[in-house]
């Protein structure tokens, strides 16, 4: 919760004791009308706290509820004023009514709000859940790895990247941490989020929302994403895997990456930089500008030079894809051209 929320808040509550130490209504005395304006305050502040937590469906629901509620004790209070039943009686039951049929169309108006089809009842709330639903939540991982600020760049994100501030604390910490691997990850991942707040095309917002009774960071995105109806940005395997289970949509920057990753197919001609020896007999190792490993056969005595391959299979594994080739010299391609 934000300094200004609470001082608001504060405020709010010290003007309701301070009207009804003053006003001091049914004729109570000052003290017992503060404590009443007291208990009055605490629990609007607690109404207020989860009318904000509460989705825009609900509030919905739970208004149009209340309303139909509300207006069926009306009608109900109004048959019964034709009575003759003693006034006293009447006006007990109509209060009873009207707080009956109101917290009973409020609720169950609430329940019923998730059933409500927002984009049917104008552009407005059409907007505004298109917006929530294109808000991106970045996690620390993504981060610190650093490729994000370069899909910035190219301008192929769109809409808010949201940093919470338990993942900026988490930074925080990890920047101010006494191992010098762990400290040195922290602030390349500061960097990069100054670079991407720099970056024209894309807006990025400081998320206040935590969730205390929650104490592992990667299950209060998963809170958070929940709660905006928004998508979590990630390269964390493990993060990916139990959002999921949540059906809580992932953007795995690891699965982005393998998916630009240059096609290849069996027979054609690559130009490689063989850079080590391979593990098998004869064996060179070479790397894509992407990093894909590129296993050729017949390569041991080319390391450190460029050369022609064929390409004889891809294997796309967990880990990526690899491409298996072969270096065929001048010797061995003119005896395969003989007849």
């Amino acid at each position: 919760m934000s300094w200004e929320m609470a001082s608001l808040r504060a405020i709010f509550i010290l003007s309701v004791i301070a009207a009804a130490y003053h006003l001091r209504p049914f004729h109570w005395s000052s003290w017992v009308s503060a404590l009443v304006g007291a208990a009055l305050a605490f629990a609007f502040v607690f109404i207020e706290t989860r009318l904000r937590k509460a989705s825009l469906k609900r509030l919905i629901g739970a208004v149009v509820g209340g309303i139909f509620g509300i207006t069926g004790a009306l009608v109900i209070s109004h048959l019964l004023s034709l009575t003759s039943l003693e006034k006293a009686s009447i006006s007990y039951v109509q209060v009873t009514l009207l707080l009956l049929l109101g917290y009973i169309g409020l609720v169950v108006g609430a329940s019923k709000g998730d059933l409500l089809n927002l984009a049917a009842m104008g552009g407005l709330f059409s907007a505004e859940r298109q917006g929530r639903k294109s808000s991106k939540i970045l996690d620390t991982s993504v981060i610190i790895d650093g490729r994000i600020a370069d899909i910035c760049d190219t301008g192929f994100m769109e809409g808010p990247l949201l940093l919470p501030q338990f993942v900026l604390r988490e930074l925080q910490l990890v920047a101010d941490s006494t191992d010098p691997q762990k400290r040195n990850r922290g602030r390349r991942g500061l960097d990069v989020m100054q670079r991407i707040q720099k970056t024209a095309s894309v807006q990025v917002q400081i998320v206040e929302e935590d969730f205390p009774q929650v104490r592992e960071v990667d299950l209060k995105l998963i809170e958070l994403a929940k709660k905006i109806e928004g998508k979590i940005l990630t390269n964390d395997f493990n993060l990916n895997k139990v959002a999921q289970l949540q059906h809580v949509p992932v953007l795995n920057i690891n699965e982005l990456a393998n998916a630009l990753k240059p096609v290849v197919l069996p027979g054609e001609i690559m130009r490689v930089f063989i850079l080590k020896e391979g593990k098998e007999y004869n064996q060179g190792v070479a790397y894509l500008d992407d990093g894909t490993m590129v296993v050729v056969d017949n390569a041991k005595k080319m390391i450190s030079k460029t050369i022609d391959i064929s390409v004889t299979s891809v294997l796309q594994t967990t880990a990526g894809k690899m491409i298996f080739g072969k270096y065929e010299n001048n010797k061995q391609r003119a005896e395969v051209a003989q007849p």
